[in-house]
């Protein structure tokens, strides 16, 4: 089977190697995750409270989709490049709690509101399953005091296998369905048990699919996330754990490529790994045949890319709250350490520092440090780096936002993409081919301005799909 999907993947392999002498792909082979945000978030400059808000003439809309920040693990993973505290008490976690319900009553009277109306519902981190479950109980009771979830359609949670198993794992599910959750992302990142460990993950093969189980039988929905790229991982073991994954009766499968360079607001510990022990890193070969290998083994197995890295069996079963983020652009509000909000031509951070965060809640400032306020040049970039990548453009929602048509703007990166079977375009929409949906990372930093491209030029043979040229 393995010599099979080596032959298999071939053409890609070969495929990947030719982008590279066109410029699209550096020649070190690595990439930078895109299409969540432009610029990235790592670009944003340091704004006071009154600079974030200068001259923002919004339109309220009547909902929001909200994110929620626990900064809390069992371990701090190898992979990870978020901010978070690792083997905290009770107190710490009590604390937190503490400054998070002040933060989101300051933002409720900065604004007027008594409540906020929600179209989609996040909970990550970190690990917001990682509180006890009488803090998870806590922190829902005043959650939903200020958050109206009554017709909110989709309640997702990222959680972390080890927290939903045994007696308080399960009265956690629980918790989480009285107050309306319905999806889950479990990142269980590999069913590979010396995988694991690599990562310093806090759990095994058999906890990870005890944890699918219990949420299964509980009635969510379920998307299941893995890594490839990993040290530890080969060919023949990614092959192994993508075929068991299969089999495990979810809907949804994610998959994400290791990244090395921080992307967020911590260097992840494998930055440091792959200067200590760089044989130990797979090779950029081995991970793009894993790639190709998974698409290969989706869809023998009934899914199929929906939003990208997303494979699921049906439309259907995907995160909206993803849909709307980096689809449909529609404004967001995030709460806690390092979360975001997107509203109209601005994005916002809150502080990673965990003392910095408590001094800003107790005082009443909202506790976003760095935005990115949009010009129309870059407005008119976001508006389409994200949905290019994730789905496609809708040349309404861009004429909607930008007050010009599609067509008159960025006409030659578009005909390149075309040109070279990236991209198909007809009178509703430009999207990606499959050939173009496995290279949207790097194809859409052809519409990135220089000073944000993840590379230097010099990382880039100069052919004609060179993210340099022409911007």
């Amino acid at each position: 089977m393995l010599r099979d999907y080596i032959a298999l993947s071939t053409p890609r392999w070969e495929e990947f190697q030719e982008f590279q002498r066109l410029g699209l792909i550096p020649k070190h082979g690595d990439f930078s995750p895109a299409g969540v945000h432009y610029p990235p978030i790592t670009n944003y400059p340091p704004l006071s409270p009154e600079e974030i808000y200068r001259g923002f003439h919004e339109v309220v809309p009547e909902e929001f989709d909200v994110y929620v920040h626990i900064p809390f693990c069992h371990r701090r993973c190898l992979f990870c490049h978020y901010p978070s505290h690792y083997h905290c008490g009770d107190a710490e976690k009590d604390v937190y709690l503490d400054h998070l319900e002040r933060e989101m009553q300051n933002w409720l009277a900065f604004r007027g509101m008594s409540q906020i109306k929600s179209r989609t519902i996040l909970m990550g981190g970190g690990t917001p399953t990682d509180l006890t479950p009488k803090q998870l109980e806590r922190f829902l009771t005043f959650f939903t005091k200020y958050v109206d979830i009554s017709k909110c359609p989709q309640f997702n949670w990222d959680v972390d296998p080890s927290t939903l198993v045994g007696e308080e794992g399960l009265e956690r599910l629980r918790i989480i369905k009285d107050f309306k959750g319905d999806r889950l992302t479990i990142g269980i990142q590999s069913l590979n048990d010396d995988v694991l460990k690599k990562m310093n993950r806090s759990h095994n093969a058999a906890t990870a699919k005890e944890s699918v189980e219990n949420c299964l039988k509980m009635g969510f929905q379920v998307n299941i996330e893995f890594i490839y790229g990993h040290p530890g991982e080969t060919l023949q073991n990614w092959i192994d754990v993508l075929e068991e994954a299969c089999t495990l009766g979810t809907e949804e499968i994610q998959l994400y490529r290791l990244k090395i360079e921080p992307y967020g607001d911590q260097e992840g510990t494998i930055k440091k790994f792959s200067g200590y022990h760089p044989n130990e890193l797979i090779t950029v070969e081995d991970t793009i045949r894993m790639k190709e290998m998974s698409v290969m083994i989706l869809e023998d197995h009934g899914f199929h890319e929906n939003l990208r890295r997303v494979f699921t069996k049906k439309k259907s079963n995907i995160s909206l709250y993803a849909y709307n983020q980096c689809c449909r652009l529609r404004d967001e509000v995030g709460f806690g350490l390092s979360a975001f909000s997107s509203l109209n031509d601005r994005f916002m951070i809150n502080t990673p520092d965990f003392e910095e965060y408590y001094k800003r809640t107790e005082a009443g400032v909202i506790a976003a440090n760095r935005c990115l306020i949009r010009n129309a040049d870059q407005q008119m970039r976001w508006s389409i780096i994200l949905p290019l990548k994730n789905y496609f453009i809708d040349k309404k929602l861009f004429r909607d936002m930008n007050g010009v048509e599609l067509d008159t703007v960025f006409q030659d990166k578009f005909d390149l993409l075309k040109k070279y079977g990236l991209a198909v375009e007809d009178d509703k929409k430009v999207a990606l081919t499959e050939k173009g949906a496995f290279y949207s990372d790097e194809l859409v930093h052809l519409f990135y301005e220089p000073q944000h491209q993840s590379f230097p030029k010099s990382d880039f043979a100069e052919g004609c799909l060179n993210p340099y040229n022409s911007i």
